[in-house]
């Protein structure tokens, strides 16, 4: 049974879980044998990094874990807070931990107790704000629980990252999120809801509790202002107007999902390719950057395979360019499935990555004399030049046996077109060529 609460506060307010048990969703850490269920099961909390998207409960869980290890709960907001309120934290703890902690209707306790300081966008803090939560958690002063929805891997200091477990918590799924829609329906006597109305709203929560939960707030007084029986989805649609979805332009997400798109084209899956570009565009990504990323796509994974490929990727471009959205966004899109379909050879890239490593630790070495431009006089008569031999004068365009190396240096082979698409006419043609050179007689340097 559920304490009393104000009913003048928000519906996911009142709805938070108060025990364990009630939690919705994040069963892969919160089931039987999972990590936080075995934390909370032991009586000992460890302080720990809560990772996740918004309204997916890492407030709700460092609540539970403060009620059921019988600690003070201290909440920082690093949007609103700073070193002030860590100070503030750590002389409550103190106190706390001294055996003086605030009991029920302000009544002072004199009994030792845990404290629980729960910092929320923890990633909002500085290096120094974070640095100065360490010798307290080292001591075990209180035990810190951080709530972030951006990477800890970029967003928290190393120290602090190395003394604190790091849980990653999912957005709901829709049968999870159908629940609460049932919990508060019970709870909360709202109008019936139609089984569309019920899969519009679950899907434009898109995994988020709170953004659900204000928004079955908002219908129901809405409803009652129209005094209607049931909601229905084409109430709802009018009501909550287009479907926005969660999209982060520049977090983890952002670059997942380019990752996703990346992938698939990789991968030649057309399909899985188109899902992720409109997820992108739908989640309001600029168009221009799209462009920009197809361009790197036809140039790094299809390559020479198909040489059209970054031609109409450039073109695409360009449409974008001329058209703006939505028109625009056709050509990205037709860009998207050529590249899926096209053959697919990393062999240019593989090749120019391999020398760019090979010239950074290499010498300076000099380039040979036959190679070496002779515009004036003085330049041809120190044999700037000498030897060259014109391609273009050559059986075949081909002068063979000659070199275009620096002396000394071996056939590096840094590019191996693979056996597809062009690809495989370039690689007979390079085997033509090395057999050629193979064959030729070497050159008499007297005679250069």
């Amino acid at each position: 049974m559920k304490p009393a609460v104000p009913s003048h506060q928000p519906l996911a307010e009142r709805l938070r879980p108060r025990q364990l048990s009630e939690v919705i969703g994040q069963q892969h850490v919160l089931g039987p044998g999972m990590p936080l269920r075995l934390a909370f099961e032991s009586g000992r909390p460890h302080s720990c990094i809560l990772w996740g998207p918004p309204g997916v409960g890492k407030t709700t869980i460092a609540r539970l874990m403060a009620d059921a290890f019988d600690a003070q709960f201290i909440s920082i907001s690093a949007v609103l807070g700073g070193v002030k309120d860590i100070r503030d934290a750590v002389e409550r703890a103190e106190a706390a931990r001294g055996g003086l902690h605030a009991g029920p209707q302000g009544s002072l306790i004199q009994e030792p107790q845990r404290t629980i300081v729960f910092v929320d966008e923890v990633h909002r803090f500085n290096k120094s704000q974070q640095d100065a939560f360490l010798p307290h958690v080292e001591s075990g002063l209180f035990t810190f629980i951080g709530a972030t929805t951006e990477n800890p891997s970029f967003e928290v200091n190393s120290a602090l990252l190395s003394r604190a477990a790091v849980y990653v918590l999912q957005p709901l799924s829709t049968d999870e999120l159908k629940q609460i829609v049932a919990l508060a329906q019970s709870e909360q006597a709202l109008p019936a809801i139609d089984n569309e109305a019920i899969e519009r709203l679950v899907a434009y929560a898109d995994g988020d509790a709170r953004r659900l939960l204000n928004t079955l707030e908002t219908l129901a007084m809405a409803a009652a202002q129209d005094k209607l029986a049931e909601i229905t989805d084409a109430w709802l649609l009018k009501v909550l107007g287009e479907r926005m979805r969660r999209y982060d332009k520049g977090g983890e997400q952002f670059y997942d999902t380019i990752s996703a798109l990346h992938k698939s084209v990789r991968g030649s899956d057309p399909d899985a390719a188109l899902y992720w570009l409109v997820r992108m565009l739908d989640g309001g990504a600029d168009p221009r950057y799209m462009a920009r990323r197809l361009v790197r796509m036809a140039a790094e994974d299809v390559g020479l395979a198909d040489p059209r490929a970054l031609r109409l990727a450039l073109d695409a471009s360009e449409v974008y360019e001329r058209l703006g959205s939505p028109e625009g966004e056709l050509a990205l899109a037709e860009c998207v499935v050529y590249l899926a379909v096209a053959p697919k050879s990393n062999a240019v890239y593989k090749a120019y990555n391999a020398a760019r490593a090979f010239v950074k630790q290499d010498s300076t070495r000099p380039v040979p004399m036959h190679l070496r431009n002779a515009p004036t006089k003085l330049m041809k008569q120190l044999d700037y030049g000498k030897g060259y031999r014109y391609a273009h004068d050559e059986e075949g365009g081909f002068a063979a046996g000659e070199r275009y190396l620096p002396d000394g240096m071996a056939e590096p082979g840094f590019y191996q077109p693979v056996e597809r698409g062009l690809e495989i006419k370039i690689a007979q043609k390079l085997r033509d060529l090395r057999a050629r050179n193979a064959a030729a007689p070497t050159p008499d340097p007297d005679n250069l």
